[in-house]
């Protein structure tokens, strides 16, 4: 079963090492992308993505290529950027106004929440960023 992917067209801006930074051209096309709703590449007009290669000397700057990434991948960016700290201070607050604490105490403790939280994403960020690769065509 193949994946489907997310395609953006951009151009090489720097190549460092087996790295490739490429500035993504956003065009009229995001409008009629199905995840653009959830796509922070769709509400700029450049935006610079660093992809890894095995062969970084098949591009040269300003190459025009294809970034492409699973759309899962970004399901998955939502999720953990705004989908479960929703649900972790909704939660928390519910919990907690129905232990008879006072509702404002309620509200702080519950944002208060999305520090560690947020921390933590900070903590694994080489491991969550691992994890959200984009392969690159030319």
């Amino acid at each position: 079963m193949k994946h489907k992917v997310v395609t953006h067209p951009g151009i090489v801006n720097e190549i460092i090492g087996n790295q490739i930074n490429v500035t993504i051209v956003v065009s009229s096309g995001c409008s009629s992308c199905e995840i653009k709703g959830s796509c922070s590449v769709s509400e700029a007009d450049k935006k610079s993505v660093l992809v890894t290669v095995t062969d970084p000397s098949m591009f040269s700057i300003n190459d025009s290529v294809i970034i492409e990434m699973k759309q899962s991948l970004g399901t998955w960016a939502v999720l953990l950027g705004y989908v479960f700290p929703f649900l972790l201070v909704v939660s928390s607050l519910i919990i907690l106004t129905n232990t008879e604490l006072d509702q404002g105490i309620a509200g702080l403790i519950s944002l208060s929440l999305l520090i560690p939280y947020y921390l933590v994403i900070y903590s694994f960020r080489n491991y969550i960023g691992s994890k959200f690769n984009y392969d690159i065509r030319a």
